[in-house]
């Protein structure tokens, strides 16, 4: 088994610096097959807010994604001794323009990532729950004799009665009382464990619990932690098995119901965006429409783009030059097949009026639903549940190994604290999961406390994707100026090229218009969470490294080291970058939220 360049030259300290090649293009696969299950992180928010437009919302967001990979496979080709994905041979094309720039690359790829772990564990801690702890139907036969023997307790001209009604014109007292006394019923008999927490409390715009699912997601994390532990080759043998347990059913959710005839097709039309978000009225394409759809796009990126981690893995491939491509190829195509059919049948099925149901906007009902669409009954619902944690474990367990090698590769270049360049005998990144582990059990926090921290958490994280995004794709052309003489197992057709440098644009729509849907902080949030590299930066390449990059970054950019670094592509990544932050800009201003 060959190993890799440590490339860790001013940390001689240093012990266990190397990934291990130990896997081809299937491996990776596998590793990446996690991320069709990130659809079942917003399908119920994206549905909520863009309403009967969401199917094909999912089906644009996957295409897009699907033609920038080109652009990320070439430029990984380039690379062949790198770990941590796109974000890092991105990062070689702008180091030359601006030093900040590479680790921003890098640092906003890997907070867009991480959070995966926290939020894909907060839903799977949600389905666990109402498994073991099920809140009771207000149909339940519990719950309508508790009804029946607390009638006459809610008075009509009471309060809670006046405040009902105001909520709800046109309706009567005696319907407000039967709606209160229907509540209170499924309040007393929820058990106990599902209104339990340590300890909760407000932090700036979001909340924070130290309740049952936060411990329950704490568990799933350990547990993914342990595999991870094992080394990639080891990653990858868990999720083979993982990954056909999880994809197959996603499979039948998306084909059963187009063949048993369950698809009703007026659920598609008229194609317009909803009024208001999570309403039912229909809207009209006019700017707080377009606003509600370009959030849609927005949320759905941070899903549809993230096979990209397919390429993280190119220094631990036995054969980089062919296995870079073959496995982000492969890996994008069974995306395009599930982030197409899974939303679209979805729809069909539930329509506009079920996919704003709560549980279905929420994400702890998404499962349940499913397995109904499927015609099964108790069991056969059970049994999806248990495989929609699967896959959500699966989300995790990819996530972790895509982010942590992010962090790796950016000390190992001199981007990061050097502490994160550790591997421990099996050739897995361990301080960097360790710290992937430690960030994360705080988000986990935040996202088990209530649904608008957990979208808050998604569209910051989101903002950085979207950086990485735009920064990545302007890599490819720079790339080809910069180092067009050099070998490329790969290379991108250049209209696809072109196209993947007009999509930077496009997402720099979908951010600057569409993160206040989620929030109307998270634009900003977004950007000081990225400005948050530059101390990091700061103090590993001036305090730990003297202003001196690692001898393999200068060999990385075809120089010896204290060589003059050539910019052969002029002043135009400076235009570009100052083009992308007015699109942003302007697109803030421009989109606006519906009254």
């Amino acid at each position: 088994m060959t190993s890799i360049r440590s490339g860790t030259i001013n940390d001689p300290a240093s012990t266990h610096t190397e990934l291990v090649r130990g896997i081809d293009w299937r491996g990776a696969f596998w590793v990446a097959s996690g991320v069709p299950a990130l659809v079942l992180f917003s399908i119920g928010g994206i549905a909520g807010t863009v309403g009967k437009v969401a199917f094909l919302v999912w089906t644009v967001s996957m295409i897009m994604g699907f033609i920038q990979s080109f652009t990320y496979a070439e430029i990984a080709g380039l690379f062949p001794n790198k770990s941590g994905g796109a974000s890092v041979y991105g990062a070689a094309a702008w180091v030359r323009y601006a030093k900040w720039l590479a680790p921003m690359s890098v640092w906003c790829n890997w907070f867009a990532w991480t959070p995966v772990l926290s939020l894909g564990c907060s839903i799977a801690a949600a389905y666990i729950l109402n498994a073991l702890a099920p809140i009771p139907p207000a149909d339940a036969p519990g719950v309508l004799e508790w009804v029946k023997a607390n009638a006459g307790s809610i008075a009509a001209d009471s309060p809670r009665v006046a405040e009902w009604l105001a909520a709800n014109a046109g309706k009567t007292a005696q319907d407000a009382i039967a709606a209160l006394l229907s509540a209170d019923g499924v309040a007393a008999l929820t058990p106990a464990i599902r209104n339990w927490t340590l300890a909760a409390g407000t932090l700036g715009p979001v909340h924070f619990s130290f309740n049952a699912a936060f411990w329950i997601g704490a568990a799933l994390m350990l547990l993914t932690f342990a595999i991870q532990h094992r080394g990639i080759s080891g990653t990858a043998s868990v999720q083979k098995w993982i990954g056909l347990l999880v994809i197959i059913p996603m499979l039948i959710v998306g084909v059963v119901p187009i063949l048993t005839g369950q698809i009703d097709w007026s659920n598609y039309t008229p194609l317009v965006p909803l009024k208001n978000a999570y309403m039912p009225e229909p809207g009209q394409w006019d700017i707080p429409g377009w606003t509600l759809v370009l959030g849609g796009m927005f949320i759905a990126a941070w899903s549809t783009y993230g096979f990209e981690t397919a390429v993280c893995y190119t220094a631990e491939f036995r054969n980089p030059g062919s296995d870079t491509f073959k496995a982000i190829f492969y890996s994008g195509l069974l995306c395009l097949l599930l982030f197409t059919l899974v939303p679209f049948t979805f729809q069909g099925v539930l329509g506009l009026e079920g996919m704003l149901a709560t549980p279905i906007v929420d994400g702890s009902g998404v499962a349940e639903a499913m397995g109904r669409m499927v015609g099964g009954g108790g069991f056969m619902t059970n049994v999806l549940v248990m495989m929609m944690i699967l896959a959500l474990m699966l989300s995790i367990m990819t996530a972790m190994a895509g982010s942590s090698r992010t962090l790796y590769q950016a000390s190992v270049d001199g981007w990061l604290p050097r502490y994160l360049s550790h591997t421990n005998e099996h050739g897995a990144p361990t301080s960097a999961m360790w710290t992937d582990l430690a960030v994360n059990m705080c988000l986990l926090a935040i996202a088990c406390a209530d649904a608008t921290s957990f979208f808050f958490i998604l569209a910051v994280s989101n903002c950085g994707y979207i950086i990485f995004n735009f920064l990545n794709l302007n890599s490819g052309w720079i790339h080809r100026i910069d180092n067009g003489h050099i070998h490329r197992p790969w290379k991108a057709p250049t209209i696809l090229l072109a196209l993947g440098a007009i999509f930077a644009f496009v997402n720099a729509v979908f951010m600057g218009a569409g993160a206040k849907v989620w929030n109307p902080n998270a634009l900003w949030a977004g950007l000081f969470t990225a400005s948050l590299i530059l101390p990091v930066f700061w103090f590993r390449h001036i305090v730990q490294d003297k202003g001196r990059f690692p001898d393999h970054m200068y060999e990385d950019l075809n120089i010896s080291p204290g060589e003059m670094v050539e910019r052969k592509a002029g002043i135009l990544p400076y235009l570009v970058l100052a083009a992308g932050l007015a699109t942003v800009l302007i697109a803030n201003w421009y989109f606006t939220l519906p009254a």
